[in-house]
């Protein structure tokens, strides 16, 4: 049999494998909705979430916003302390998905994610599909994050992954932009059946 066109698959975590939201713990402490958006906008927002998962520890983190935000300081330490809670199951779909390559053994299989490096034994622990993966690349090792080209080229530079024959799935845009522009074909995820057609469509199942 011939080498496939894609041999190799690269997977985000959260949001396409990991169902990960701080409104479900956030959700267990008011039953104010407008506090939580407020608060997930402007105080442990996005921008904060990704120093952690660039590297800055949240001792770190936490100092800098309880600094700015006192009155706030008992929800963003519950958001470190509580970091299990945010957690939900695994996106079954995805994970059969996985496990449809995984058998198949034609792919190699790799995950790159940005994700706190303090926070992401809890996810280890949790799912053992993660075992599944050749390599799990996680930004708050490396203290790179996607969308930096420089985070990619490590698949390249320790793992020897061809970009032109890699899949890249991820649920962010500019992710899957920054791949595509490298020379991945990224898919930008939404949902399991949907991410599976585009699979079929270039061979990766069979």
């Amino acid at each position: 049999m011939s080498d496939p066109k894609f041999n190799a698959v690269v997977f985000d975590l959260g949001g396409v494998l990991i169902d990960w939201n701080p409104r479900y713990l956030f959700r267990k402490l008011t039953n104010d909705k407008e506090a939580i958006e407020y608060f997930l906008s402007n105080v442990c927002s996005q921008h904060w979430n990704e120093g952690q998962d660039a590297g800055r520890t949240f001792a770190e983190g936490i100092a800098d916003l309880t600094a700015q935000y006192p009155s706030h300081e008992s929800w963003i330490r519950a958001y470190f302390e509580r970091w299990p809670e945010m957690l939900a199951d695994e996106i079954c779909g995805t994970v059969d998905i996985l496990e449809e390559i995984y058998s198949g053994q034609r792919h190699r299989l790799f995950a790159l994610s940005n994700w706190s490096a303090e926070t992401f034994p809890h996810a280890i622990r949790r799912f053992p599909f993660l075992d599944r993966f050749e390599k799990v690349l996680i930004s708050g090792h490396e203290k790179l994050i996607k969308p930096d080209p420089r985070f990619f080229a490590l698949l390249a530079e320790r793992h020897q992954v061809d970009f032109r024959r890699a899949v890249f799935i991820d649920d962010v845009e500019k992710n899957v932009i920054a791949a595509r522009d490298l020379g991945f074909h990224a898919i930008l995820f939404t949902e399991p059946a949907e991410l599976k057609n585009n699979l079929l469509d270039l061979g990766v199942f069979f």
